[in-house]
């Protein structure tokens, strides 16, 4: 069966405000913890759990290590699911959900992904990135005084989930005109031009969102909306996801893990657009006013990137795009 996922049903109040009377199991990071904890003295936390990986051989792990630590509490069982913090937490969190059979609400600290809204987790393996069904969350609550404070490079950094439609629609559009897009995956015009609207969208919010706006940053959470219940209609990611995320995927065996989505996904729209004869200057603008920083990767890792693109994104069977041709 087919499915159409939705979206969470998303509040906007102060954590402060909060008053959870349901056991909660606490899925979060150390810095994103640390700098919220105060504000969420209405969760009745019966445990929490700290992810640093994303892989789910620790999700399970962290999920045993609480059965053990909990045994002697039965009860009192978990009700619900609270992911506070980044894309990291909110992947972890989608999974341990399902895995629990609990609703889970979402707490973002920072507008730095989509994945607090998906229906997948995003999880390292074998050098690559691959998506796994899990489930989407039934709550968010997005504090934008939170959103505002967070630091300033991760604070907008979402904004490169929305922007990568410029690439990833180009992408698919030039897969479909050399015949290589799968079944499923076809080129719909309405959809590309769709895709089109929210780019410009969010790249009217870019400079607002950067500076903690209040709007911007609500505009920009309105965009990564639209962006992902487009793809949840058609069922695949074709109009946002192409060479820039490879890039991304590829440039991290050489980086190392650890860095934020945007540090990477950002310089990939920049050289992609490049590559794909796009005008750079606006995409360029809107990744700058959102603190997304582009010089980050070092030029030695880039060509080196750039240079094992194509038989990685064979490697991995990843969608064609400009990225296969290089």
């Amino acid at each position: 069966m087919k499915r159409v996922f939705n979206l969470p049903q998303t509040a906007l109040m102060p954590f402060s405000d909060i008053e959870e009377p349901r056991p909660t199991l606490v899925v979060t990071s150390a810095p994103a913890w640390g700098a919220v904890k105060r504000h969420l003295r209405g969760l009745k936390i019966a445990d929490r759990l700290e992810v640093t990986e994303a892989t789910t051989q620790q999700w399970d792990d962290l999920l045993s290590l609480m059965e053990i630590r909990n045994s002697v509490m039965l009860d009192r069982p978990l009700e619900v699911i609270y992911a506070i913090g980044g894309g990291l937490v909110a992947d972890a969190a989608k999974y341990m959900a399902q895995k629990l059979d609990l609703p889970i609400t979402v707490l973002p600290t920072a507008l730095s992904v989509d994945a607090f809204i998906t229906a997948a987790s995003g999880i390292r393996r074998d050098g690559c990135v691959y998506y796994i069904e899990t489930k989407v969350p039934e709550n968010l609550v997005l504090d934008l005084d939170i959103i505002a404070a967070a630091p300033a490079h991760i604070r907008a950094a979402g904004i490169t989930d929305v922007m990568s439609i410029a690439t990833g629609s180009w992408d698919w559009k030039f897969a479909h005109e050399q015949g290589k897009n799968p079944p499923g995956m076809e080129f719909i015009p309405w959809v590309y031009d769709n895709a089109q609207s929210i780019l410009n969208g969010v790249l009217d919010c870019a400079e607002a969102a950067g500076r903690s706006d209040r709007d911007g940053l609500k505009t920009l959470y309105d965009c990564l909306a639209m962006e992902v219940q487009l793809c949840n209609q058609v069922g695949h990611a074709r109009p946002e996801e192409g060479s820039e995320h490879y890039f991304a995927y590829c440039a991290e065996n050489f980086t190392g893990h650890g860095w934020p989505h945007g540090d990477l996904v950002g310089p990939g729209i920049m050289i992609m657009s490049k590559l794909q004869g796009q005008d750079p200057g606006r995409l360029e603008s809107a990744l700058k006013a959102c603190n997304v920083p582009l010089d980050r990767i070092p030029t030695e890792i880039t060509d080196k990137t750039l240079k094992n693109l194509p038989s990685y994104c064979k490697k991995h069977g990843l969608a064609f795009g400009l990225a296969h041709t290089l």
